[in-house]
């Protein structure tokens, strides 16, 4: 059996001292630089290190902290998650240690690289990129993984809970067509994403469905960080023939977007019929009140938190659990029947 690698290992195998190691691996314990602090995560990679009291306290199954990773805690729609997977583990007596990635893959990584050094038992996480798994070596050593809102496209003993993105899509999209819009247009979410990737392929399915051809220059998938949503409003509306319907599936941009249509002048819904995913507070105030995908947030964070509780207490079967929850379409007052022209106008 081969040997643990140590702290010292650690520090040879960077060029770095002992206490270097220590503070690189216990955030707040003292400074040190961006290169050195690669140096040693990258050491520790290497060399499987873990820290024995965490190890002991995983292999004991005492831990009773959980890590919560979110991409952003500007965003309300995971600041609402957060707050309610905190209650909810608060309420279990487990403690939650929250972190947020920005949507930066790299740092992602290196939030990972940290958690294998901390003694937590179990991550729920909301993934940057599908395509990418960094969470598979947290996994191999015995830490759970739940995925909450977005998967992986390789999740192989990750547990997931979400929602059905791709059907949430379809009735936003179904529910414009029934009302005669056909130049439909969609802001979306990176297709890295899986939540974004599975809310355009609701949309394309419904228009398919309806025998609409969906014109390419009205889809918009965009970044969930900055300002973006106002740029892909302004160029939608200033197109030759501007849609009449617009989706903003992708949650952490619906404010800038439907700030930029009031700032255009266009009216809601006389000129433009609007569905947003997520019902923030301010949906439901802006005038007219706005059409709704509303995401069962406590329901996502109470489903998480329990297998993330359950999963540390060894009660669970092995397989991995997937739990898809349903998404309600709220009728406000943004959308409208599509106004058809008068006979002989032009």
């Amino acid at each position: 059996m081969l040997k643990a690698a140590t702290i010292r290992d650690v520090a040879r195998e960077a060029g770095v001292s002992i206490a270097v190691v220590s503070r690189a691996i216990n955030p707040g314990s003292g400074p040190v630089a961006p290169e050195t602090r690669d140096r040693v995560l990258a050491a520790i990679e290497k060399l499987d290190y873990r820290p024995r009291a965490a190890a002991r306290e995983l292999q004991a199954g005492a831990t009773t902290t959980i890590a919560l990773m979110v991409p952003d805690l500007i965003n309300p729609f995971f600041s609402g998650i957060a707050d309610a997977i905190v209650y909810e583990a608060r309420s279990r007596g487990v403690h939650v240690m929250v972190l947020t990635t920005q949507e930066d893959p790299h740092l992602e990584a290196e939030l990972v690289q940290t958690l294998r050094t901390r003694s937590v038992g179990a991550l729920i996480v909301a993934p940057t990129d599908s395509g990418t798994n960094p969470f598979g070596r947290l996994v191999d050593l015995g830490i759970h993984v739940i995925c909450v809102d977005r998967e992986l496209d390789d999740s192989a003993g990750i547990d997931v809970v979400t929602i059905d993105n791709e059907n949430s899509a379809r009735t936003a999209t179904q529910h414009l067509l029934q009302l005669g819009h056909e130049r439909i247009a969609i802001i979306t979410g990176p297709q890295h994403s899986s939540s974004a990737r599975s809310r355009l392929v609701g949309f394309r399915g419904a228009m398919a469905d309806a025998g609409v051809e969906v014109d390419e220059q009205l889809v918009r998938p965009i970044a969930y960080r900055g300002t973006l949503g106002s740029d892909a409003v302004g160029s939608l509306l200033a197109l030759p023939h501007p849609p009449t319907a617009l989706i903003v599936a992708n949650g952490a941009q619906a404010f800038n977007s439907v700030r930029r249509v009031r700032q255009s002048g266009i009216g809601v819904p006389d000129d433009l019929s609007l569905v947003v995913f997520d019902d923030n507070p301010w949906t439901d105030v802006f005038s007219p009140a706005l059409t709704v995908i509303r995401q069962p947030v406590k329901m996502m964070a109470m489903h998480s938190t329990q297998i993330a509780v359950s999963r540390l207490q060894g009660d669970r079967p092995p397989a991995p659990v997937r739990i898809e929850l349903r998404a309600e379409l709220v009728h406000r007052s943004s959308c409208r029947p599509l106004r058809e022209p008068p006979v002989g106008g032009d």
